[in-house]
């Protein structure tokens, strides 16, 4: 029996490795199904999706405008000028690139620049951006003649430039992630175990769990099932790591236990699976159910982080559960060298020390749990209060990138010497027969710098629409409208919202789209998300906590909580993002975020307290459970959160806006909820209603026995 055994553990290890030798590679390949483009993000129905589709018509190809800015300490001559042709010569040399327009001199004559149009269809946008950027990287006064022109300077910016720079800031972000976060669990796991081989078999299995995730995510992407971002793609891979990291602290806690008390190394792994299996599996489809409920996002990257964090959790749980049991079972007690595990007997105390911190804290909060639950309630409220203050309003393409970026440089040129939305227009489709109407009333629009129209030849038509005849396309023209301001920053997206009002009060047909319009309909998406998505997470937490622990007021009162302590983490992290690290702003999407991973991911913990004092409060009374499951959860509890907490931090080593800011709203808030709402707020709270909690079944569950009463009288 004993050989049969080991050969089942053998071959349930087997099989992951397999699955780890196979996604392995994956890692190296799973940015060719991955796309960083926010425009195709956006639903089909959004007005700047219908536009750019619309404005394809008028062209041979999809074109990526990128943006080469040069500029001087001193004026250019017009010999200057005439030299730094052969720039716009190299650059049409270049594959994919469609047509180069320049060198354009600013009004200041201190800066010129080019306009590339990149042909998107038959290249890829990033690899010819990173190929301009190698051109103009030359030694410019010397190779482009301009002898008169001293410290001469190029940049590429435009909506090339910035997904160039978006790309690098994701490459390497498997491997630097992956080499972070494993070494800080590593060290976390060290500490908590004081072993050296658990801690390998917990991240061994941590591996297994992510690799196989990542060939579910690899072939769903590349079958076009999911749209795959550098941003879920780390998501995933922290949620992975530190989700199979918690399940497996609470399942070797429970490990850890049974083999005190059975001699037997297969009895009590069995015995700890059993007793763990509920709390995991409870834990792990909250979080998957709460994640899927991104798949109502209108924004395909919310909608697909849904499914894909979901199948990074559902190898969590599988990996948890079957190949680390395996490893512990063929280990033994081995697995907590050098420290030791024996065995006590069938009546010891399962390792519970009555005399250690979480029962000095349990015995704390039982003493004056009214004034423990509103002292914390008063402090995560003081942290809420400056949520107003969170500007997730959304952040400027140039801004997203962490540093001082090729891109941002040169957008700072083109807002100092040109019309700063040069490059990235307003595109307008409109109806033949009103287009000389919209033509005049954009022109007239503050903060509009030129508009043209599209002529027969494919280029712009000039200032006035009959220079040369306009291009038709089933009845319709297309206008670009160049604005004064840079094409992703808040001013633009007034204009263009004007933009939008007046030209539609005389075509209502027409569509608006471009660099900026899709910034306004990414971000109106991401508010509506909101709105819809936060209750639909919170109705499903709901549902199954009264599922699990068979009451109506306790869930209620923990999704309260739950929801306070998110006010908390946002409050604190929108002082932080303004005074300390001073962001610019937020995507709308981080809001989104933070509650999501931060309400399925918390809950967790409460879960792993409450369905303990669930199942002790018929033996123990609701008060005794509760205190018992703070005091014996505490520590596995605490570890857990801290693990989680590690992991997400480690998404700030990317060097993105959006990743550092969800890293410390999560990092942040599992540990609010880990160290104050679970050890504090809800023991104290629950105390203090007491039985009551359990309405409507609240006899159900304080059915005790006499038997009992009488033992746990005396231990207490």
């Amino acid at each position: 029996m004993k050989t049969i055994r080991i050969l089942i553990a053998l071959a349930c290890i087997g099989i992951w490795l397999v699955a780890s030798g196979l996604g392995g590679p994956t890692f190296g390949t799973i940015s060719e199904v991955s796309s960083n483009d926010r425009s195709t993000f956006l639903p089909a129905s959004s007005e700047s999706t219908k536009a750019a589709k619309k404005a394809e018509e008028f062209t041979d190809s999809s074109q990526v405008p990128a943006i080469v800015v040069a500029s001087a300490d001193q004026q250019f001559a017009d010999k200057d000028v005439a030299d730094l042709a052969i720039v716009a010569e190299r650059l049409k040399e270049i594959e994919g690139v469609d047509e180069v327009v320049g060198p354009i001199p600013s009004h200041d004559s201190k800066a010129v620049e080019y306009i590339t149009l990149i042909n998107a269809e038959s290249v890829n946008t990033v690899d010819v951006a990173n190929q301009i950027r190698s051109v103009i990287a030359d030694d410019s006064d010397s190779v482009f003649g301009a002898e008169n022109v001293k410290s001469l300077e190029f940049h590429l910016t435009g909506p090339a430039g910035f997904a160039a720079d978006l790309s690098e800031a994701f490459s390497g972000i498997d491997s630097m992630l992956l080499l972070v976060t494993l070494s800080v669990v590593f060290v976390i796991l060290i500490l908590v175990y004081r072993s050296i081989l658990l801690p390998i078999l917990v991240l061994l299995t941590a591996m297994a769990g992510l690799c196989g995730a990542i060939i579910a995510i690899y072939y769903l992407a590349k079958w076009d099932v999911i749209a795959l971002n550098g941003m879920s793609q780390g998501i995933a891979s922290i949620l992975v790591i530190g989700a199979t990291t918690d399940y497996s602290l609470l399942l070797v806690a429970r490990h850890k236990e049974e083999l005190h008390t059975n001699k037997s190394v297969f009895d009590a792994m069995k015995k700890a699976v059993r007793g763990s299996f509920s709390a995991i599996t409870a834990s792990a489809l909250t979080v998957v159910l709460a994640l899927l409920c991104l798949l109502a996002s209108d924004l395909e990257s919310n909608s697909s982080l849904g499914p894909i964090a979901a199948i990074g959790i559902t190898f969590a749980w599988a990996a948890a559960l079957t190949m680390l049991p395996a490893l512990l079972y063929l280990f033994g007690r081995a697995a907590y060298w050098p420290s030791e595990v024996r065995y006590q007997g069938e009546v010891a105390t399962s390792g519970e020390d009555e005399h250690g911190v979480w029962w000095k804290i349990s015995n704390w909060v039982g003493h004056r749990p009214r004034a423990v639950w509103l002292c914390t309630l008063v402090l995560l409220a003081v942290g809420a209060a400056w949520l107003p203050t969170l500007k997730a309003d959304g952040l400027a393409n140039s801004e997203w990138v962490i540093g001082n970026t090729d891109s941002k440089m040169g957008q700072r040129l083109l807002n100092e010497h040109f019309d700063a939305g040069s490059g990235s227009p307003t595109t307008i489709v409109v109806s033949q027969g009103k287009a000389d109407e919209v033509l005049r009333v954009v022109k007239g629009i503050d903060g509009v710098a030129t508009a043209t129209l599209t002529s027969s030849s494919g280029a712009p038509a000039g200032v006035a629409p009959m220079d040369e005849p306009a291009k038709v396309v089933n009845g319709d023209v297309l206008m670009q409208a160049t604005l004064e301001v840079e094409a992703d920053s808040t001013e633009a997206e007034d204009i263009v919202t004007q933009i939008r009002d007046q030209v539609r009060s005389i075509d209502d047909s027409a569509l608006v789209g471009g660099t900026t319009a899709t910034a306004i309909d990414t971000n109106d998406s991401a508010r509506r998300d909101l709105q819809v998505i936060i209750p639909l997470v919170l109705v499903v937490v709901l549902v199954i906590l009264m599922v699990l622990l068979r009451a109506v007021l306790l869930p209620i009162l923990l999704i309260v909580a739950t929801v306070v302590s998110f006010g908390t983490a946002m409050g604190v992290s929108a002082l932080v993002f303004n005074h300390v690290f001073k962001f610019d702003g937020a995507d709308p999407s981080v809001p989104l975020y933070g509650f999501v991973f931060l309400v399925a991911l918390g809950i967790d913990y409460t879960i792993f307290l409450m369905a303990r004092a669930r199942q002790n409060t018929p033996s123990m009374g609701t008060r005794k459970a509760v205190l018992h499951s703070l005091a014996v959860t505490g520590g596995v509890i605490t570890s857990a959160g801290i693990v989680l907490a590690a992991t997400f931090a480690a998404l700030a080593v990317v060097p993105l806006v959006m990743m550092a800011q969800t890293a410390f709203i999560v990092a942040f808030g599992v540990l609010v909820d880990t160290l104050i709402v679970r050890t504090l707020l809800i023991p104290g709270l629950v105390l203090d209603i007491g039985p009551n909690v359990w309405w409507p079944f609240r006899k159900k569950a304080e059915a005790i026995s006499a038997s009992h009463q009488v033992a746990d009288g005396a231990r207490w």
